[in-house]
This record gives structure tokens, sequence and C-alpha cells, in this order.
């Protein structure tokens, strides 16, 4: 089922599991997302228990204390912008022996990379805004649920109910890029690889969040779901919050900009944009790789470090 963005899926998922039961999600996610959890959904007078999806036995015991009343589990994984990794056929596990929905935002991993339906999970959401459009230029998002399904009736109501349908421009944008879908995304992660790699080495950088590298804490659950890592990443530099600024001003073939997924690389400060409640480092930056040569977009960082480096 097509919806006008992303955020729009999300908030149609939730009406509807909200009228059902208690919400568990994940702690971790985008921000706007976690707003919509943190706020539309109790002023609609559903319940949220938000917890660490990466964690079977935290996730287990928030559904055993709450019981009967959970009506959905929602994970999203890789997540926004912390790249935590969450084990979708676990957590599948868990929703199957409670009788309970499960959904996964896979924006970030795409259709391309990872299947969630065939690991237990009932709804996927995608942000068509971001991959699946792949040229910046069309919102759009997605909500693709298995089986018969009665909310999908729902959905579909609802979605007619609060005008959350896209246009048909839109749609025939998104079915325009589709055909490119699988050869951006595989292109997308081998350069990802090569920058995360070269992140890894770079003494002004104290981390680097990709779950392609085996020091990432969901490697090995995001190598048994995933068929490769996803072309975004994340990254702390050592100089803190004007640091990294400094590194997102100073980059020239990455444009400094709040999308993802498109044939352009980008980069931003996730903390200046999620704004006081974010729960994003302030010295994190996150990279969206796009289409342009590997080579070129590692020599574009280690400018914009050393010009960082002369402004700090």
């Amino acid at each position: 089922m097509a919806t006008s963005s992303g955020s729009a899926a999300t908030a149609l998922l939730f009406q509807v599991a909200a009228r059902e039961g208690v919400i568990v999600a994940s702690e971790s996610a985008y921000h706007g997302t976690l707003r919509q959890l943190g706020e539309y959904v109790p002023a609609i007078g559903g319940a949220v228990r938000l917890v660490d999806t990466t964690d079977l036995d935290a996730v287990r015991a928030v559904l055993d204390e709450a019981g009967d009343a959970v009506s959905l589990l929602y994970v999203e994984t890789p997540a926004n912008p912390l790249m935590g990794i969450s084990d979708l056929a676990g957590l599948g596990e868990l929703a199957a022996g409670r009788r309970i929905r499960m959904a996964c935002d896979s924006t970030f991993a795409t259709p391309v990379l990872q299947r969630p339906h065939e690991l237990g999970t009932h709804v996927v959401i995608h942000s068509s805004t971001k991959y699946l459009g792949g040229h910046g230029d069309v919102m759009g998002g997605a909500l693709i649920v298995r089986g018969a399904d009665d909310w999908l009736d729902a959905l579909r109501s609802l979605r007619g109910v609060t005008g959350a349908v896209p246009s048909a421009f839109d749609c025939w944008l998104l079915q325009r890029s589709l055909p490119t879908l699988p050869q951006r995304v595989r292109a997308q992660t081998a350069t990802a690889h090569t920058v995360a790699g070269f992140l890894q080495s770079h003494e002004s950088v104290h981390e680097v969040l990709y779950p392609g590298l085996s020091e990432h804490p969901g490697h090995a659950v995001a190598a048994r779901q995933m068929s490769d890592f996803g072309a975004m990443l994340s990254f702390r530099v050592t100089t803190g919050r004007a640091g990294a600024l400094a590194v997102a001003a100073a980059a020239e073939i990455f444009t400094r900009a709040t999308s993802l997924g498109g044939v352009e690389s980008l980069i931003e400060h996730r903390a200046s944009i999620e704004g006081p409640a974010t729960r994003t480092p302030d010295d994190l930056l996150r990279l969206s790789i796009g289409l342009e040569h590997g080579d070129d977009l590692c020599a574009d960082l280690a400018r914009a470090f050393e010009a960082s480096d002369r402004v700090s």
C-alpha cells in the first residue's frame, strides 16, 4: 500500500495498532518515528513502551510484563542513525509465540538487502522517498502486509480518510526508479565498504558505526539477515560538535543535506537536525553513500578533516 511519505506510513500503522493495544517499539529509530510514538500515539489514547530491540532478553521482559495488552512489536533495523542491528528472526519468534504482529522499518536495508517478511515480520515499512525513489525528487512511503490481514483493510480505509495518498505523478516517479534499484544499492554498498574502511583508519575518527565492520556489535546478526550491509554509515569525530560541523561544512563532493538513498552522497550532523530531544551524540555525522567513486569520496573526507583541523 503506497502512502504520501514514510512518516505517513508509520502514522497509519501506529493509529491502527493503538486501537488494539500497547505498541512495543525500538528506542533507537528515526527521530520522526520517535516523535510519533512519544507525542502522536499518546494523544490519540495509545500506549507505547520503548525498548532496546537489539537485546532479545530486554524485549522478552517487556513483552512478558505487558502480556496480552501488546498489539504490535515495532523495530527499525538498521536503525537511524546509530546503525543498531536487531535480530528479526529472534524478534519474530517472540512475536509469534505471543500472537502479536511485528513490523519492521527496513528503509536503510532496502528490499535488495533484507527481506523481513521471511524472518517473521508481518508489516514491512519503507520510506520510498529514499532508496526506492533514489533521485531526491519524490516523497513516498509503503506498507507491505504479509498475507490476508484485517489490518490491511483498516490501513487502506484510514489512508483514504486522512488523505495520506501519493499523487499519480509521484507513483510514476517511483515506478521509473524501481528498475535501477538493485544496481544502485549494490554499487552504493560496495562504495560504503570503502568509505567505512577509510574512516576506521583515520586519526580524526574515534568510532565508525557500520554493520559491515567486524567490530560492529551487530555484525554477526546483520550478516545472517542481510545479503550485504547497505550504504548508510555514521562516524564520530575526535573534535566534538564543533569539529563535526566543520567537517560537514568543508566537504565538497558530499552534499550537506538531510535525506538519504539518492545517487548523490550526503553528509549531515544529525543532532542538529533532530533538535533538543535528540539521543544522537553531537560529535556524530551520518553519511548516505551515492554513486560517486569511492576514492573521490575518501579524498573529499580527507580534505574536510584537514580543513576542520585548521578551523579548530
